[in-house]
């Protein structure tokens, strides 16, 4: 009996014992973290596109353009012999033959920095050549022509133009902005007899700035129309210039990155140099429309 009693208070003991170190014991916890629960979307969330953005002139953050400029030309240039004696002011188209209907192609570059600025590059090149016998009597540079006499003539002009231009006002489909231009001009004029040393040549750089403004308007999801104007003249001792371009153009985009369009464009150029030794009187003024291929992102 006793025996017993000590067998069963034995195992008692042992199974609190049992009993105590489980509860002393951490249970384990879970180390996989619950999923959270999706948002729930609303009607106009689902509906909503994934850019309001339409590609136009006012988003586009670059662009190229493309242009075929059938436009047509005005110049007129004086070449004098000294500050004393003038030269013969003369006509390049009526005069001396040089056409006054051209087929240019032109490139235009247009980078847009941050949301507000502009940059635009542009350069502009016309050559043209002519000879036949004067239709009168000329005075250029050192030389005199006579009526009759042939004469070979060639006009460079060269235009490289850098446009800087803020954004004051932009909104989903209307830019308005204002800026400064840099145009790097380069004239040439050469003229004289073939076949002898009777001939006269001169070249003239300058840097005008002008001042810039400039437009765009989405009017749908595909048309938008783009205009701007440049305009700065000065007259210091040594000369007297004035630079203006003038651009409007309609274009229709048929793909996101690609539009097509008609435009036109003016540019015109004073520029007399008043120089002892080599006075220059050189005119120029070309305009007309243009169709063009636009590329853009």
């Amino acid at each position: 009996m006793r025996l017993t009693l000590v067998v069963v208070l034995c195992l008692l003991n042992a199974g609190c014992a049992l009993l105590r170190k489980d509860k002393e014991e951490p249970a384990e916890e879970s180390t996989a973290r619950p999923a959270k629960a999706e948002p729930v979307l609303k009607p106009s969330d689902v509906l909503k596109p994934k850019s309001l953005e339409i590609a136009s002139p006012v988003t586009d953050r670059f662009a190229l353009r493309v242009m075929y400029f059938p436009a047509s030309v005005s110049t007129i240039f004086q070449l004098d012999r000294n500050a004393s004696v003038a030269g013969t002011r003369l006509s390049a188209e009526k005069d001396l033959g040089l056409d006054d209907k051209i087929d240019q192609g032109r490139m235009e570059a247009d980078l847009r920095l941050g949301e507000r600025n502009h940059l635009r590059f542009d350069f502009f090149k016309l050559s043209r050549f002519q000879q036949r016998p004067l239709t009168q009597n000329i005075v250029f540079g050192d030389f005199n022509f006579l009526q009759g006499t042939m004469f070979r003539t060639n006009l460079d002009w060269r235009v490289f133009t850098i446009t800087q231009s803020y954004s004051f006002i932009r909104g989903d489909r209307w830019e308005l902005g204002a800026g400064l231009g840099l145009h790097i001009i380069q004239a040439q004029a050469e003229g004289g007899q073939p076949g002898t040393l009777n001939r006269e040549r001169d070249s003239k750089a300058a840097i005008f700035p002008t001042l810039n403004i400039n437009t765009a308007f989405r009017v749908s999801k595909r048309w938008a129309v783009s205009a701007r104007g440049q305009y700065f003249s000065a007259n210091p001792d040594d000369f007297d210039g004035s630079m203006a371009e003038y651009h409007a153009d309609l274009q229709y985009r048929w793909r996101r990155n690609f539009s097509v369009g008609l435009g036109w464009t003016k540019l015109a150029t004073h520029l007399q140099v008043v120089d002892p030794d080599e006075p220059l009187l050189f005119d120029l003024d070309v305009n007309g429309p243009e169709l063009f291929f636009r590329a853009s992102f």
